[in-house]
């Protein structure tokens, strides 16, 4: 045997038996349980806390968007409720004002508009400066929530202990292509297997954007941090469900899964938007994962386990691949094993995920095997290396309206304090049927200049 097909299988092998350690202790803590550190029988409803919702904008497509605001309006949550649409300087304004004017006269809905695009993490501080609920919980504008996911998140917030919860994600487009079906899956698996057995020590490394719900007195603690992130000095714009879960952590506070709070979320249906997304989740979780370092030792031995598992096994499969390919390119000889290795274990994973989930669809998640091996390494291994990169690779900025566009104007909007005691206003953008009743609209430029 020759040092490439040495080092193919002694790469494999090292990836099979700690992918098989992992996984399968994993899989235990992924079970469900029937402790819980606050049963949710009997709770008051009116004892429920208050929560404000933060839904930041930024050129969503008006039906989205819809649907997203929609979902709130019809939650059952029986405490108070307030909901913050944050438009982040879109260029498509006037497209979505319909959308806005439809909750006009919802007391519960207020809208935030930004005259500048500054970001999703400043656009979410905009909202939370200005509101008071108790908790609060972030959505993204293309989520979907089922009813009762602000009860369910709300429940499990009554354990003082704990700083943050997440829900479960699935793809509201899922029918839509191959990749809507793998990226599906994905979530379910992320979610129900990582997530869940993270939280069995109420410590979830990521309460993922789309719906995360934190307590208001933890996150005013950490709101400092969380928006003057900087990476080799450099600002650090994305990643921010990541960053503020651990935060969270440092400050000592659990963080948990919810699995029966469901929120439906739009998922790339092509490749290129999808590996988009996966460069600058990469860069988010190397980034933090160093950070995150500095934890494990406070925190149970599991999940040193799986930072080790998440970061050194695609080092492994990678180096498997790449003195596998070697191996063929020289030697004309075809890396039998390693390739058998790799078959038998996407099997097994399948078919685990098959059983737990109760759905056969689950054996098609092979598949993802090959995007993982031929796609998805060598996205990792480009983010490693442009670490200090913080495009969010996503979507551009619409054009701004042109001359021969309407322009609605607001015509009472609320008056944003300056630093020197007198009232300034920045933009004007917005809808007259909002004039209507200008305390639930504000148009300020203290997201842009960091106030």
């Amino acid at each position: 045997m020759n040092l490439l097909a040495t080092t193919s299988t002694a790469a494999v092998l090292s990836y099979a038996l700690l992918s098989t350690v992992y996984k399968s202790v994993q899989t235990l803590y992924a079970l469900p349980t029937d402790v819980s550190l606050l049963s949710e029988n009997g709770v008051d409803a009116g004892a429920l806390p208050s929560v404000d919702v933060i839904v930041p904008c930024f050129n969503e497509d008006p039906r989205t968007l819809s649907a997203c605001l929609e979902s709130l309006a019809n939650q059952d949550y029986a405490g108070t409720l307030q909901v913050y649409v944050v438009d982040d300087g879109s260029g498509n304004i006037n497209a979505v004002a319909p959308v806005h004017d439809t909750y006009a006269d919802d007391q519960r809905f207020s809208f935030v508009l930004l005259p500048k695009n500054v970001g999703k993490r400043k656009a979410q501080i905009a909202a939370i400066r200005r509101s008071s609920g108790e908790l609060v919980l972030n959505v993204d504008s293309d989520t979907i929530l089922t009813r009762d996911v602000i009860t369910k998140l709300a429940r499990k917030m009554q354990n003082p202990a704990i700083g943050a919860a997440m829900g479960q994600l699935t793809a509201s487009n899922r029918s839509d292509t191959w990749l809507t079906r793998l990226i599906d899956m994905e979530y379910w698996l992320a979610c129900n297997e990582e997530r869940a057995a993270q939280a069995r020590f109420g410590a979830v490394m990521c309460c993922c954007g789309p719906c995360a719900m934190y307590r208001r007195t933890a996150l005013l603690l950490l709101l400092d941090q969380y928006e003057t992130q900087l990476f080799r000095g450099k600002p650090s714009d994305f990643g921010e469900d990541r960053h503020l879960t651990i935060l969270m952590l440092k400050a000592g506070f659990r963080t948990e899964y919810v699995p029966d709070a469901i929120a439906a979320t739009v998922v790339p249906d092509s490749l290129r938007p999808y590996l988009r997304q996966q460069l600058r989740w990469a860069r988010s979780t190397f980034r933090d994962t160093l950070l995150a370092l500095r934890l494990l030792s406070g925190l149970d031995r599991y999940l040193t386990l799986d930072v080790v598992g998440q970061n050194l096994g695609p080092l492994l499969l990678a180096l498997s691949l790449l003195t596998g390919i070697a191996q063929l390119a020289f030697t004309a000889t075809v890396p039998w094993g390693t390739c058998l290795l790799i078959a038998l274990m996407t099997i097994v994973r399948c078919s685990v995920a098959a059983f737990r989930a109760r759905q056969l669809r689950f054996l098609g998640f092979s598949l993802h095997t090959l995007i993982n091996l031929f796609l998805l390494l060598p996205v990792k291994a480009y983010a490693l290396c442009t670490l200090s990169n913080s495009d969010w690779l996503s979507r551009k900025a619409a054009n701004a309206p042109n001359g021969g566009e309407k322009h609605v104007v607001i015509r009472s909007p609320i008056a944003v304090p300056s630093t020197t005691g007198a009232s300034e206003f920045c933009g004007s953008i917005g809808r007259a049927d909002l004039s209507r009743d200008p305390s639930r609209l504000v148009t300020s430029d203290s997201a842009c200049s960091g106030k």
